[in-house]
């Protein structure tokens, strides 16, 4: 059965590229972004896991753990991760995990064999600190993941946990969002100080609140 969004992320023991790890145990109070690439040495792949240990900081600013998944071997691994400096110039500062007996590409559901009998295809989990599934993505094996964009729904992801509200279409950092239907009109001043606009009775907008 696939995962859906508000199901709990499937526990996991596996060996990883920084040690054997419990999934659950692993990402703790943090965020996390598990993500699969088809198999070690493809080029797209080289791109994306460089881009993800150039954007380090950005996800340590947002709690976020990253953690890359493939069904390929510790060695493997472990042979590729110098190619991924040489090509974009960024040491992989994350755990890649080794799936050779696709355990995990089976938990989560990555093995489409209409696209690949024995590869994952390119999906992305978001995962909150109480474990559920906020976000999933899959991409076809010829396009590279947006990073950007990937930081920018973590963000309305955790303005949605900490505000009470959503963002709406092509929101970006400092925009104004959208307050949700469960804070009542006699709840606005209380919680959103900085104001609220009635653009219509059933779409309310205020300045966003961690600005």
């Amino acid at each position: 059965m696939s995962l859906r969004l508000g199901d709990i992320a499937p526990d996991f023991e596996a060996d990883t590229t920084q040690g054997h790890i419990q999934f659950h145990e692993w990402l703790g109070n943090s965020w996390g972004m598990l993500f699969s690439h088809p198999a070690d040495f493809t080029p797209v792949c080289t791109t994306e896991l460089g881009r993800t240990a150039l954007l380090k900081d950005e996800f340590g600013k947002r709690n976020v753990k990253v953690i890359a998944v493939s069904v390929d071997d510790l060695e493997s691994h472990n042979r590729w991760t110098p190619d991924i400096k040489d090509v974009t110039g960024s040491e992989v500062n994350f755990p890649i995990i080794a799936d050779a007996d696709r355990q995990v590409a089976t938990l989560y559901d990555m093995i489409h064999p209409n696209a690949s009998e024995k590869a994952t295809v390119r999906s992305v989990f978001v995962i909150g600190p109480d474990k559920k599934i906020k976000l999933t993505l899959t991409y076809p094996a010829s396009t590279g993941r947006n990073f950007n964009e990937l930081l920018r729904v973590i963000d309305s992801l955790q303005l949605t946990a900490n505000y009470q509200v959503a963002t709406p279409a092509d929101w970006q950092e400092g925009d104004d969002v959208i307050v949700t239907p469960a804070v009542t009109n006699d709840q606005l001043e209380e919680k959103f100080p900085k104001g609220v606009t009635f653009v219509k009775p059933y779409l309310r907008t205020t300045p966003q609140p961690n600005k």
